[in-house]
């Protein structure tokens, strides 16, 4: 077995010490299909027999294109056994994007799910000199396809169950060299701000991180995930597999993208990632179900919630409580707390993490109040994951946590969060000038963001982006996620870009959410054809600008950041979308390329138009072009008086 020094090797630990253990779990047709650790490991060593069949090198790019399943989880350790880097790529990237990653990394051969892929492939293969196979797993509609290169994934395990002895030889020669400082997985950032890099990351940067964080948050062979987020994106890899690996876990792949919420109410995982954006959905369903419940039980709900807010997390943290409000409590956790726990997937978790963005104060205190011990963490791709974590009874809203054991901090003199760890990258792909410039010769990687730590407690406020926060013509503090994340807890409004920086005051885009504003709708009798017609309806309009205002309420009374408040705001005529360039893959805003294209909205915001008409380009489902044409009504929001306290901080 010798060290673990790679998860090949973490593997074959695994298949002996937690042989009869569930792996993996996937549900297909309505089934769940199970496969323990000792099959798994029989599973990937097929797999990687047949890589080498087909002439898999050490060194060589395996591109992984897909929704998550096993099959793709072993196809990243088989490719590992072989001498070769997996490459997970956002299965719903567009051609284009697939055609940069491909290209940039050189990738030999892709492993991809269905039909979809294999078209996207074919599309930009003539851009791909190194691509010489393609395997899928999913065979449907690809009967009469030119198969000369192109294999299914079943074919390819037969093909490596069937090797000979040389070949066997040599499959344990290339898995036996592989070292701790040696290529682990590559890993494409999220292109805010432009083309994505590839962050290579070691098999020392994942084992080590893994191991950490895990003993962290005391994980076990007994935990149990559901794996729904992008395998390209280093938060999957990480809990996926780095963890799942180390640990010795089961990973549970839901059965398709639309039935994530069903399968995690059946699976219940006891350990739990989720970004922002799904505790903001949740909480957006479940206001819609309560507008649509009777009297009765609004009232109950909204009394019991009441509650939990004033306790719940001195509840969850073990703190003082008298004795008639943990009654009451007690009673809240049957009628409401417990059922609302289960909707949501939830009974079992012992430990659930959100990430990838702030998350809105409210939203962070709801689920905690409900006894989800929900904690924040704060990493990067760079980090493989963790430079902070926020242990139990520890757990604050405007915090991130402390270093990550084996992480150390420090702030910049401006303001700018830099750290070090066993976790940062070897280095971004074919691009020495950027790992020169984000990583110095000591190690320590500058993140782009704005903190500090705080004295006595040593928890990592972030403030912003380093290159979003700014300053209002005033010279008043602007820091826009900060204001978003405000706005996006009322379940009306999923998205909202806030513009401000060396300006006199701040406004704002909004998206309103599709699901919650068209569920009003129809409560209400309002007829309407498309997102633009309710977007723009007056009393969406009214509603919206209800909701400005209350978060310039709670702007008024902020030391820092009272100069935010929005002045004026207008309802975006479409979505944003990752497909159009305005958010990344891991819907992320791209404030840059918004204020471009958007460039004739902004102008209005500022110069007292009370109306604007635009244009904009489009991409639909297939891929083709279009635009849209809307006017879109600009309106004043009321701006509060600054408290004495926020006043004097200001000044």
């Amino acid at each position: 077995m010798g060290e673990l020094t790679s998860l090949p090797r973490l593997l074959d630990r695994n298949a002996t010490r937690f042989a009869s253990r569930p792996a993996y779990r996937e549900k297909e047709l309505g089934i769940w299909q199970s496969w323990t650790w000792a099959e798994t490991a029989e599973e990937v060593e097929a797999l990687a027999l047949g890589l080498l069949g087909i002439g898999v090198e050490a060194g060589d790019h395996v591109a992984i294109v897909g929704r998550n399943r096993p099959h793709f989880y072993w196809s990243m350790v088989a490719a590992q056994c072989v001498g070769a880097v997996p490459v997970p790529v956002y299965q719903d990237s567009v051609a284009e994007e697939i055609a940069y990653v491909l290209e940039h990394c050189g990738a030999r051969l892709a492993i991809v799910e269905d039909q979809e892929q294999v078209d996207k492939i074919i599309e930009i293969k003539d851009r791909l000199p190194a691509l010489t196979d393609i395997i899928y797993v999913d065979p449907r509609g690809l009967r009469k396809y030119d198969h000369t290169r192109m294999t299914s994934f079943a074919k390819v395990q037969a093909d490596g169950r069937a090797a000979d002895k040389a070949r066997r030889s040599a499959l344990a020669g290339r898995r036996d060299v592989a070292g701790y400082d040696d290529t682990c997985v590559m890993l494409y950032t999220s292109g805010t701000t432009g083309r994505p890099k590839g962050v290579v990351l070691s098999n020392r940067n994942i084992i080590e991180t893994s191991k950490a964080s895990a003993a962290f948050d005391k994980l076990t062979e007994d935990e149990s995930i559901l794996a729904y987020l992008p395998m390209a994106w280093v938060g999957d890899f990480i809990f996926s597999v780095g963890q799942a690996y180390w640990c010795g876990f089961c990973t549970n792949c839901p059965e398709s993208t639309t039935t994530m919420y069903e399968n995690l109410h059946e699976i219940g995982p006891t350990y739990f990632f989720a970004p922002p954006r799904y505790f903001e959905e949740r909480i957006t369903i479940l206001s819609i179900r309560m507008e649509d419940a009777g009297a009765l039980k609004r009232r109950m709900y909204q009394r019991f919630m009441k509650l939990a807010a004033r306790v719940g997390p001195k509840v969850l943290d073990g703190e003082t409580v008298n004795l008639w409000d943990r009654v009451k409590y007690a009673v809240g956790n049957v009628l409401v707390y417990r059922p609302v726990r289960n909707r949501a997937g939830m009974s079992n978790v012992r430990v659930a993490y959100t990430a990838g963005e702030a998350i809105g104060p409210e939203i962070f205190e709801f689920w905690r109040s409900l006894g989800i011990n929900l904690k924040q963490l704060y990493g990067q791709t760079e980090a493989a994951v963790f430079i902070t974590q926020q242990p139990d009874n520890e757990v604050r809203a405007d915090t991130v946590g402390v270093p990550s054991p084996g992480v150390e901090l420090r702030i910049a003199e401006t303001g700018e969060v830099f750290y070090r760890s066993p976790g940062v990258f070897v280095e971004y792909y074919k691009n020495a000038e950027s790992t020169a410039d984000t990583k110095d010769a000591d190690g320590w990687v500058a993140t782009g963001d704005a903190g500090f730590i705080e004295d006595g407690t040593g928890h990592l406020r972030i403030i912003d982006r380093a290159k979003d926060v700014g300053k209002l013509d005033s010279g008043a503090l602007f820091a826009p996620k900060y204001v978003e994340n405000k706005l996006k807890f009322f379940p009306n409004i999923l998205e909202a870009v806030v513009h401000g920086a060396d300006r006199a005051f701040c406004t704002a885009f909004i998206n309103i959410d599709l699901t919650a504003v068209g569920n009003w709708a129809e409560r209400n009798n309002i007829a309407y054809g498309s997102y633009q017609e309710l977007a723009g309806h007056p009393q969406v309009l009214a509603a919206i600008q209800d909701h400005v205002e209350e978060v310039n309420r709670s702007l008024a009374t902020d030391d820092m950041l009272s100069g935010c408040q929005i002045h004026r705001f207008l309802v975006l005529h479409k979505e944003l979308d990752a497909d159009d360039g305005e958010l990344t893959r891991t819907r992320k805003v791209r404030r840059k390329i918004i204020g471009e294209k958007f460039h004739d909205l902004v102008t209005a915001l500022y110069d007292g138009s009370e109306r604007v008409s635009t244009e904009t380009e489009v991409t639909y489902e297939d891929g083709r072009k279009g635009s849209i044409k809307a006017t879109l009504e600009i309106r004043d929001a009321k701006v509060m008086p600054v408290e004495a306290k926020a006043l004097e901080a200001a000044e």
